[in-house]
């Protein structure tokens, strides 16, 4: 479009220094105008189209929720209507004589006075009586009876048959309090065809078809089928302009009260009104448009005028200034923007006081922006001297800004030799160095501190601009220590794996030697080693497994009913081998009438057992572990307690976090420090708490508290 418009006015040969801006000026402001209007015409005409497009839709779209309301409006009816043949006393007196060669005929009679399409009567499930003659209408009564059970004395039901979709009713004829099998019901149902149909297009005012949904699964797709789509996956409706039918098309879905899709409302509204319609309105658009246009283009004319001769007059003052004429006052009179020019051009002075003041203001936003960041960030000269150091960079170099500004980088960053005792800054492996090769480069380097410590960071350099070059510091010490407890971590699993495993070599060695020498006991002891090493190997591994599924989010609880006592009677069958090897006694005193907590029992098993097995661990041989619980308000308490030496007051709480191990020298293989860790993230997860204590009788003990659920408690807790 804008290449059109150039090409035309490189026809116009248009010279801008001999074309005068009043006649150019008022060109301009017609050619804007009208493309304007015509603009605004062509939008509001897509409008109009659109809004009528949308109100037949509308339409469309009432027109069939109107008529499903009505087929509801109709089984009200028919169920009504179902009531007061059921009651009729000749069908009732012909089933109480057994004169069932006359019922066919009563009911033909009454069901086509209540205007049903058939009826039949029902016994303990059995169709004694029906009024249809075995004709191409006959009604599967089955299927009719098992709608009947699914949804009630009013049902909907789509047949197998290529049948028109039912509507439905049931109602007592006979009932039998004394046998119920010999009552008797029945069951009248109505076809939604063309009778029906025609009912609905002269109560909606619309074109209405009803669809077999069955019948609508097999058909091949057709013009509506996409509607209908449209409308079984919204479950409420859709509506759709169709113009090689010209009709406005609304699809609502017949659903039965199982959910079941019965029959589906097609509504026609022909586009011709809306069209019409629309048509007018834009005829009349089109007129107004044109009658503003060319009221546009006189107002124009009289506003280029107007406008012109003060611009006129400020580009002739304008060219007096170039020549030097000062003296010349800039006329102001004139639209705004005419002020506006000529109070610019006098500004033009100030605003070249005011550039140094506005640098001024950068460099400080600059340096802010330099000293809010985390990484340190200095910048060197070609010579390597540091011309800034913001105050993170200072901070990670123990130094101050007076001490490195004019300084050589290497003495201020203090890198450490390699193994052949050369500094980066010595050698060609210089991050800066390298950057004003390649405009960018990272080295990793190992730098000693103002404070006596080494830190290991990350220096990136830019290229250099204008003499400086740009490096920004990282600190990874932190990274660092990080991949040593890593390191340290694999080296402490696998000493802990060789232990066990080592002794159960051993055992088994000993066993091969000695299997038809040693007596019962001896060979017993040697089992119960290897169980006991396996009984570890697995205490590791699944301390292992869970530390990471809890790392990396996996550790889901199952909301259940759980008994507590359950829980520790489980973790002491899964303990229980450890205890008898230290001849350790476990003490539970965990009530069976405690409420139930809601949370995962395989969880909270596996908490019981990591407790008890820390207790296993540090208490001495012979000596009692106590588990037990009580309910205190809305909470219960439990708590598992040894007669280990305990635990020191400073690690309290950090006994509780990953790798952490209670005491320095343990009275046996130390675990990987994980045990508790899990334990503290089970029991948060259970949006419970756990702590260590120290008691009176200087006991060590874990105490757990768990919410109850919100319910009422029985009498005997509630004042616990």
């Amino acid at each position: 479009m804008l290449a059109r418009i150039q090409a035309w006015l490189d026809k116009l040969q248009l010279d801008p220094e001999k074309t005068s801006l009043r006649s150019l000026f008022p060109v301009i402001n017609v050619v804007l105008v009208l493309l304007v209007i015509a603009g605004i015409a062509a939008s509001a005409a897509g409008l109009l189209r659109s809004l009528a497009n949308d109100q037949g839709m509308t339409r469309a779209q009432l027109s069939g929720t109107s008529a499903r309301e009505e087929l509801r409006k109709m089984g009200e009816d028919t169920l009504t209507q179902a009531r007061q043949t059921a009651r009729n006393e000749a069908i009732r007196r012909a089933i109480l004589d057994g004169a069932t060669n006359t019922l066919p005929a009563l009911l033909k009679r009454n069901c086509e006075v209540a205007g049903f399409s058939a009826c039949a009567l029902i016994q303990d499930d059995q169709v004694i009586a029906q009024s249809d003659d075995g004709s191409k209408t006959k009604v599967q009564w089955s299927a009719m009876i098992t709608a009947e059970r699914e949804q009630g004395e009013h049902f909907l039901v789509v047949p197998s048959e290529k049948l028109p979709p039912m509507m439905g009713a049931a109602a007592t004829t006979l009932n039998n309090l004394v046998t119920p099998s010999l009552s008797v019901r029945m069951l009248a149902v109505r076809f939604m065809d063309d009778r029906v149909t025609t009912t609905l297009r002269e109560r909606v005012r619309a074109d209405i078809h009803i669809i077999n949904y069955r019948n609508f699964n097999q058909a091949p797709v057709d013009t509506y089928t996409h509607v209908h789509a449209a409308a079984l996956s919204d479950g409420r409706y859709a509506a759709e302009r169709i113009n090689s039918k010209q009709v406005f098309v609304a699809s609502v879905p017949v659903v039965a009260s199982t959910g079941e899709f019965i029959a589906l409302i097609q509504s026609e509204i022909p586009t011709a009104d809306s069209d019409a319609t629309a048509g007018a309105l834009t005829r009349r658009l089109l007129i107004t448009a044109t009658i503003v246009g060319i009221l546009a283009v006189l107002v124009s004319v009289l506003l280029g005028n107007y406008f012109a001769r003060p611009l006129q007059n400020l580009t002739d003052a304008a060219t007096r200034l170039a020549q030097g004429d000062f003296s010349t006052s800039i006329p102001t009179s004139g639209p705004a923007e005419v002020g506006v020019l000529s109070r610019t051009m006098e500004d033009m002075r100030r605003n070249l006081v005011n550039l140094t003041s506005t640098l001024r203001r950068k460099e400080a936003e600059a340096e802010a922006v330099l000293e809010g960041t985390t990484e340190g960030v200095f910048a060197v000269d070609k010579n390597r001297l540091i011309t800034y150091i913001n105050p993170q960079g200072t901070r990670l170099l123990g130094t101050t800004r007076t001490q490195a500004l004019g300084k050589f980088c290497g003495d201020i960053l203090k890198p450490c030799a390699d193994a052949q005792g050369i500094k980066p800054c010595d050698s060609a492996h210089c991050p800066i160095v390298q950057a004003r090769n390649t405009n960018h480069a990272t080295a990793s380097e190992r730098l000693h501190a103002g404070n006596g410590m080494i830190k290991t960071t990350v220096i990136t350099s830019s290229g250099m601009v204008d003499g400086i070059q740009v490096q920004v510091i990282r600190d990874e010490t932190e990274v660092e220590s990080i991949r040593r407890a890593r390191d340290s971590v694999l080296a402490n699993i696998s000493h802990e794996f060789r232990t066990p495993l080592s002794a159960q070599l051993a055992s088994i060695e000993l066993l091969l030697d000695g299997l038809n020498e040693y007596e019962p006991d001896q060979i017993r002891s040697l089992v119960m080693s290897l169980k006991r090493g396996a009984q570890r190997l697995t205490n590791l591994i699944d301390n292992l497994l869970e530390s990471v599924r809890i790392e990396s989010g996996q550790l889901s609880i199952r909301k259940q009913r759980v008994a507590l006592h359950e829980v520790v009677s489980e973790a002491q069958n899964l303990i229980g081998t450890l205890l008898v090897q230290r001849f350790q006694k476990l003490e539970v005193d965990v009530s069976e009438e405690l409420p139930h907590v809601e949370g995962d029992e395989v969880r909270l098993t596996q908490v019981f057992v990591n407790l008890i097995a820390n207790a296993n661990k540090y208490a001495p041989d012979y000596s009692t572990i106590r588990v037990g619980a009580h309910l205190y308000g809305n909470e219960l308490f439990a708590w598992v307690e040894d007669e280990g030496p305990g635990i020191a007051d400073s690690s309290l709480h950090s006994i509780f976090e990953r790798f952490t191990r209670g005491l320095s020298h343990e009275p046996e293989a130390g675990g990987l420090g994980l045990g508790l860790w899990i334990v503290k993230s089970i029991v948060d997860r259970h949006g419970g708490t756990i702590r260590a204590e120290r008691t009176a009788e200087r006991r060590t003990r874990f105490v757990i508290t768990l919410p109850l659920p919100v319910a009422k408690l029985p009498e005997k807790f509630e004042q616990a």
